[in-house]
Order: structure tokens, then sequence, then C-alpha cells
């Protein structure tokens, strides 16, 4: 389970993440804004990378500001652009990881090599990460955040650089991880993908959460009952959507 209570975040002048409370639990929630809106901000203060101004995040219970190592054995971590090892294969910085969360090597090298399989890339697992295109090193990064099997995992653009075959396994891996009880928290651009996986979404706009529920219940509260995520998100974040295209064309 992750709860997030009161969380805020200001950088100066500028509040980023606004008195945000959420409580997930063995579901996928997809976590929506425009650039700039406070999602990246969110995410890493609920995995201690950056610290809120005030407000806790639980992890099962775990407050990762009094006890920060229990609360990170827990969860795992893919952020847009992934910090690896680079001199490292990707056996060896999977297993790096595995090590870290205390995995017995054997369970680590099984579970490395179908996530290996998973992500394709058992062919060049014993190859150099520099050696990487950005989608394998994206593939590295979910497998050492994948291979401890976290109660709560953390996806921040997760689909980026990935070919199509990947992102439909990563799809099906992160469903049949929340089957047997993990909690998925995603943000991504890609509405149509947050739209077919999403258990509930949320849309944060201006540091603020402005919408929260499940598709149906999204729905209920827009302008049209078969909206999909993507006009129901335009509606909320973009009253005056296409004006400025629009008024550039006619000015051409």
């Amino acid at each position: 389970m992750l709860q997030v209570v009161q969380l805020h975040k200001a950088f100066g002048d500028r509040i980023a993440v606004e008195e945000l409370s959420l409580q997930i639990e063995n579901e996928l929630f997809v976590f929506l804004g425009p650039n700039g809106a406070g999602k990246t901000t969110t995410i890493k203060m609920m995995t201690g990378l950056l610290h809120p101004d005030r407000g806790r995040v639980l992890i099962d219970g775990i407050d990762l500001a009094t006890d920060p190592i229990g609360a990170k054995r827990l969860f795992g971590l893919v952020q847009e652009s992934p910090v690896l090892y680079e001199k490292l294969s990707a056996r060896e910085f999977v297993h790096f990881m595995a090590r870290l969360y205390q995995v017995p090597d054997e369970d680590a090298a099984r579970r490395a090599g179908q996530l290996f399989d998973i992500f394709e890339i058992s062919d060049r697992a014993d190859e150099l990460i520099e050696e990487f295109s950005h989608g394998m090193k994206q593939k590295v990064a979910l497998a050492g955040a994948l291979v401890h099997e976290p109660r709560v995992l953390f996806l921040d653009e997760p689909t980026v650089g990935l070919d199509p075959k990947a992102a439909r396994n990563l799809k099906d891996l992160l469903r049949g991880m929340v089957e047997r009880g993990t909690t998925v928290f995603m943000s991504t651009h890609i509405l149509e993908v947050a739209e077919r996986m999403c258990d509930r979404a949320g849309i944060i706009h201006q540091g603020r959460l402005i919408a929260l529920g499940t598709m149906d219940e999204l729905r209920k509260n827009s302008a049209t009952e078969k909206a999909s995520l993507e006009e129901i998100f335009l509606q909320l974040t973009a009253s005056e959507v296409g004006a400025d295209v629009n008024r550039f064309l006619e000015e051409q």
C-alpha cells in the first residue's frame, strides 16, 4: 500500500505540489498532468529523492521519513531518464540491484533471466550498458527495479524508448503484478496507454490534484459520458485547447 498525506513542496514562490493526499493499494494507478504540473516532483518525494516541505509518505505503513531504509526495501523505481552504472554489463547491474535488496543469488539469477527474456535482451545481457541504446537502457532499468519483486513500483514514463513488443510485454507484466498484490504508481503522457491500463487515474494541474477516480467515475464528472481519458484530461487542464493552434494557422 502507498499512502501520501498532505504532501507539499514549494520552490521559492512557486508551489510545485500542494497538499497532495492519496491512498493506493493493489492497483495500477496512473498519475497524469501537463508538463510542469508536479508529477516528477511528487515521485521524487514519494521515493526519498526530494524532501517535502511537509507531509508524509508511507509504504506498507512504514514512514519514509523516519525509516527510509525500511521503506525503500519495499519499492522499486524507474525514472524517466534512468541512472545506470554503464561500465557494468546488464547482468552485473541487475545482480548488483538484487544484492542491494538482499535477494539470494540463486533467486536473483532466475529472476534476472526471466526479465531478460521478457524484455528480449538475453543475448546482450553480458555487454556493457554504455553500448546500449536508450530503449535498451530502459529495459535494463526495468529489470533492475523488478528483480526484488517490490511491493510498490514507481514508474516515470516507463514506455519511453521501448519498442512496441517490449511496451506490450511491460503492460502485461504490470497487470500480472497487480493481480498478485503489487501497487503500481505510473506517470505517463501517453493517455491511450494510461486509459487501457489503469484501475484509477489522478490528474494534477499546477501542483493540485484536480481529479481522481476510475474511468467510469471520471466520465461521470466530464462533459461527455463516453469521453476518453484524453478528452477528460484536456477538459480539465486546457479549456482553450486548440485556440493557439487555430490562431497561428489563421495568421499565416
